[in-house]
């Protein structure tokens, strides 16, 4: 393929400007691109490297069929709730009169805030004879676990990646197609079903890919639950029973399993037309009255912002407040400092890393560069946890704070391109080429002109790969140095040991970091 690609550049003639241009964009593109991939050539000769009848148990023992449908019915599971609870919510919030939409809106997207290990910590922390509702209330609930745990917790966390798309799509729909429906004798919940719901396909598969995405690669949650996916049990045999070649089969299950996913996203995605066969504007969307389903509306946004946010922000502070302990401020600050020395370098690279991604893709386009775009998309798409395994095995140690910053820049570098690209749009190409005209080098002309005009994109992008990185938990968990702190592995590691009260401050050090970083966005789209 990349040989074709080359082919295909000079067939065009564009040999001259590849040389003397893309190359400065290009170049750093194919080694982060290598860098990336090349772990996945050494996990696989580690799966392969063992005798013929020992590859056959890794590959046939009914565990791995276990593995698999506890982690497909966490998935089905985690999508089902997640349609059952956000498509109210997107609807009330962009097609109803409901009053003060968009502090609901708001209210309904907090949960990004909040990881999904804080998550399960808070409905930890919540049940159990010793749990926050029986310190307030008097009387102990059962303690979440397992697969309802899980599932709860998933749910909770991943709510708003489907709100947000659902609520974006039914702003943008066509609300003539609906009285078309009317005007031939369609009530509105046929409307609802055979007009509207058609039409979301695009943002309920994107979302139900993401959210995939999420549960399958997820180990916070499903450990602390004690419910066993692919995510756990990889970590388990890798770190705990030391198998590393049947780890290395469970990550490559896991990797085709992400594969499958994204085959049949593509698949159901193939085909679909939504747009408009004719000429003529869309008519602006009337807003349809909830009459006496008003205040059950209120009340059901209202439970869903308890749930999502509520709990775990209320656990989290009653926890700090029964066991605060002000001699580990030390060790707090410590796991701090730690967050924040793997965060702010990867950001940093992160946010230029992405420029010669989206430059020689927009700028350049060919096979060459539309494969080098891409790269970064299906590392993204890797579980973090078979990430870091691949990485490991190509390392052979995990013992520095170099290749943790290696790994979060590769993992993250997808979620950095995507602001990048939108600058760049925007940016003409007439300005540079102006530039070169006035005796400027090519280079020199794309930093006098291109470049301040990325600068909004790529302070977004580093925002977006800092607050991913300081609630990062799979790459921490495996490459992080022994006695290097985080607060995402100290909160992690304190829950697992059910010590609620001295995770309390790393959870909440998280929340406030995260909630930061969403109050910024929010003030971003107001202004």
């Amino acid at each position: 393929m990349l040989a074709a690609a080359l082919r295909e550049i000079i067939d065009k003639q564009k040999l001259s400007d590849f040389i003397r241009y893309q190359w400065y964009f290009f170049v750093p593109a194919f080694i982060v691109s290598i860098g990336g991939l090349i772990p996945f050539g050494y996990l696989i000769a580690k799966a392969f490297d063992v005798e013929s009848s020992e590859l056959y148990v890794n590959l046939f023992r009914w565990r791995n069929v276990d593995l698999f449908l506890n982690t497909l019915w966490l998935t089905v599971g985690v999508l089902i709730v997640n349609i059952l609870i956000a498509t109210p919510a997107a609807w009330l919030t962009s097609r109803s009169d409901l009053g003060y939409k968009r502090i609901f809106s708001v209210l309904c997207a907090l949960p990004l805030a909040i990881p999904g290990y804080v998550m399960a910590y808070a409905l930890l922390g919540l049940g159990g004879n010793n749990g926050i509702f029986a310190w307030v209330f008097g009387k102990s609930i059962p303690r979440l676990s397992g697969y309802w745990g899980a599932l709860i917790a998933l749910s909770f966390y991943t709510t708003p990646y489907l709100f947000l798309n659902l609520r974006a799509a039914l702003l943008g729909l066509d609300t003539s197609l609906e009285e078309s429906a009317r005007s031939l004798g369609y009530n509105k919940w046929r409307v609802f079903i055979h007009v509207v719901l058609p039409q979301l396909r695009p943002a309920f598969y994107a979302s139900g890919l993401l959210i995939s995405l999420h549960v399958i690669g997820d180990f916070g949650v499903v450990s602390l639950m004690r419910f066993e996916t692919f995510s756990y049990a990889l970590y388990v045999e890798y770190s705990i029973t030391y198998a590393h070649n049947y780890a290395a089969w469970l990550a490559l299950m896991l990797l085709a399993f992400t594969g499958c996913l994204l085959f049949l996203e593509s698949r159901l995605l193939k085909g679909v037309t939504l747009h408009r066969a004719g000429h003529g504007t869309s008519r602006n969307q009337s807003m349809i009255s909830l009459g006496r389903w008003r205040k059950t509306s209120y009340l059901y946004l209202i439970l869903l912002f308890m749930a999502t946010v509520g709990i775990p922000v209320v656990t989290v502070l009653l926890w700090m407040f029964r066991g605060f302990d002000v001699s580990t401020l030390d060790t707090i600050f410590e796991a701090l400092i730690g967050s924040l020395g793997i965060a702010i370098p990867s950001a940093v690279i992160c946010a230029i890393l992405a420029v010669p991604f989206v430059y020689i893709g927009l700028r350049y386009s060919s096979r060459l560069s539309n494969v080098l775009e891409r790269i970064p998309y299906v590392i993204y798409a890797i579980p973090p946890l078979a990430f870091a395994l691949s990485i490991i095995f190509v390392i052979g140690s995990s013992e520095s704070i170099l290749v943790l910053i290696y790994a979060c820049i590769l993992h993250f570098l997808a979620e950095a391109i995507g602001p990048v690209r939108s600058s760049l749009y925007q940016a003409s190409p007439n300005i540079e080429e102006a530039a070169r005209s006035l005796g400027c080098s090519p280079f020199q002309a794309f930093m006098r002109t291109i470049l301040p005009l990325l600068s909004r994109g790529m302070l977004t992008s580093a925002a977006l790969v800092f607050l991913a990185t300081m609630k990062e938990l799979p790459l921490m968990f495996l490459l992080r140095p022994t006695e290097y702190e985080t607060l995402a592995f100290n909160a992690f590691d304190f829950t697992q040991e059910a010590m609620f009260a001295e995770a309390a401050p790393y959870a909440f050090l998280i929340l406030l970091s995260s909630a930061f970083f969403i109050g910024q966005l929010i003030r971003q789209e107001k202004a």
